[in-house]
């Protein structure tokens, strides 16, 4: 998984976050609550690429979460590897008043992992969580899906502001706790990596190759409105 970081020394690091998921599920407006706690019931479909940045704190340390947003249009996929280039976090979204955008979701999940790395992490949001007379989607069959693909889960309302933070927030601690093992295990072979023996030999420590952060298995989170 690759990461972004100004320095390596620096406390402040840049994920790039990307939201997916068919037309008018509402990817804009949850957008818009998150970096400038704003709504547009009005909204019309997003043409092209936008992408907003947002300051996060996660353990004292200054984390920008750079958003893409894009059309779910499929006109607009010549953008495609563009927009997923770089991403270590997407939000799935869905609209559980509509039924068809549930659907959608493995094939969005299928070009998430096409066009960048597998491991990139990711939330299933069923947003429109406000909709609970039209809604077409239970919560378990969301989270049930969560589950068999390995997703974090969380239903949301931009409308109300409902989980709107906590979707964006639960995305990032991931990235940035799976960022946190990575250098400490990268410390800890460089520690390992040569062992001086005392006739004057050196001694190679080779890694397994293996990540222990990605070796762990992601587990299935949920929270409903």
């Amino acid at each position: 998984m690759a990461f972004y970081s100004e320095e390596e020394q620096t406390e402040d690091y840049l994920f790039k976050i990307v939201l997916i998921g068919d037309s008018a599920v509402g990817k804009s407006n949850l957008l818009a609550r998150f970096a400038r706690d704003e709504f547009y019931p009005n909204s019309k479909s997003t043409i092209g690429v936008e992408f907003q940045t947002q300051k996060m704190d996660i353990n004292g340390k200054e984390i920008k979460a750079q958003i893409w947003d894009t059309a779910g249009q499929e006109r607009f996929r010549a953008v495609t590897s563009a927009y997923y280039r770089g991403a270590v976090g997407a939000l799935l979204v869905y609209d559980i008043s509509r039924r068809q955008t549930f659907d959608s979701i493995g094939r969005w999940l299928n070009e998430l992992h096409t066009h960048s790395d597998m491991n990139v992490v990711t939330i299933l949001v069923g947003n429109k969580s406000d909709l609970k007379d039209a809604r077409e989607v239970s919560t378990a069959e969301g989270k049930a899906l969560a589950e068999a693909q390995g997703l974090f889960f969380m239903e949301t309302s931009a409308l109300d502001s409902s989980n709107v933070v906590a979707a964006f927030q639960t995305v990032v601690k991931e990235i940035y706790n799976i960022l946190s093992r990575k250098v400490i295990l990268s410390q800890e072979l460089k520690k390992q990596d040569t062992t001086w023996m005392g006739n004057g030999k050196t001694v190679v420590i080779q890694g397994d190759g293996n990540n222990e952060a990605d070796e762990q298995p992601k587990k299935a989170w949920c929270c409903s409105s």
